[in-house]
């Protein structure tokens, strides 16, 4: 009998066994050893152990520093913008009023699954100096705009691709939060007197709360782990004024092979995101 209990105690374990021996394999083992690389140099081709200097060369790395500027420029514009329109759009095709809604909820997703690489280089022809976006100001009487070339505008570029990209993927996210929202709220208000301009910032934002915070924190960790679009679109030009934290990760890693160095950068992104994401929750009130 008591084998029989043994027998049915261990063998729930054995069929989870091959899953938490891959996890341990290709995630635990990675994160476990690159920390343990961020208190590491190369030297002479091994890898030597020297304490806190590669924290102490990040606050002196002055390139370090102009990437976790441009990062946190584009967070701070890109991602309340990028969730305000997803709001609006989900608002407007969850309206009974609207037809057709499942060919515009196609149309905004399509670009969340167009690849990363193939819609960064889309807009990379469209935003060249004689592109499609400068012929068409030209045609109603702008001057061109140098997308690419011009640090400001480059950032606009970056920002423009990533909003484009990520508004269909937040607005269904919204749209099927809006979907539980019981009608007998919008019932009641609208007896009361209440404007749909009231009903939406009393009735809608509030019970939205939760998935705005969501889809803040992950969109904020996305940000912070931009790699695709400034590689693709600017190389990090020019002048490194579009170069990110996730770029300059790769560059250190990929490029100049200072893999303690490079474990560094990683750990300090995994801390801010830690403390942005603290942050959001505080200021959303959210005590979970």
């Amino acid at each position: 009998m008591k084998k029989h209990v043994w027998k049915k105690k261990i063998v729930p374990y054995i069929f989870i066994a091959p899953s938490v021996i891959l996890f341990s394999i290709f995630m635990l083992y990675p994160i476990g050893y690159s920390f343990v690389m961020s208190f590491q140099t190369s030297a002479g081709g091994e890898m030597t152990f020297n304490g806190l200097e590669n924290y102490k060369r990040l606050f002196n790395d002055d390139i370090f520093l102009k990437a976790l500027k441009n990062t946190f420029i584009i967070l701070a514009v890109q991602v309340p913008m990028m969730l305000f329109l997803a709001l609006i759009l989900a608002v407007l095709l969850h309206s009974s009023l609207l037809k057709w809604k499942a060919m515009f909820r196609v149309s905004f997703f399509l670009p969340a699954v167009t690849s990363l690489v193939a819609y960064s280089i889309i807009f990379s022809i469209m935003l060249m100096n004689d592109g499609l976006m400068n012929q068409l100001l030209e045609w109603i009487g702008i001057s061109s705009i140098p997308w690419l070339s011009h640090p400001f505008w480059a950032k606009v570029s970056l920002i423009l691709a990533m909003t484009w990209r990520w508004v269909g993927y937040n607005m269904v996210i919204y749209l099927a939060a809006l979907q539980n929202i019981s009608e007998d709220l919008y019932e009641a208000a609208s007896i009361d007197g209440a404007s749909k301009v009231r009903q939406f910032f009393s009735i809608t934002i509030p019970q939205l709360k939760p998935v705005i915070l969501f889809t803040a924190i992950l969109s904020t960790i996305g940000t912070l782990q931009l790699f695709d679009e400034p590689y693709t679109l600017t190389k990090g030009g020019p002048s490194d004024e579009t170069l990110t934290i996730g770029m300059y990760l790769y560059q250190t890693g990929f490029r100049y092979f200072d893999f303690g160095y490079a474990s560094t950068i990683a750990y300090v992104i995994v801390v801010l995101i830690a403390i942005l994401s603290f942050i959001q929750f505080k200021v959303s009130g959210d005590e979970r």
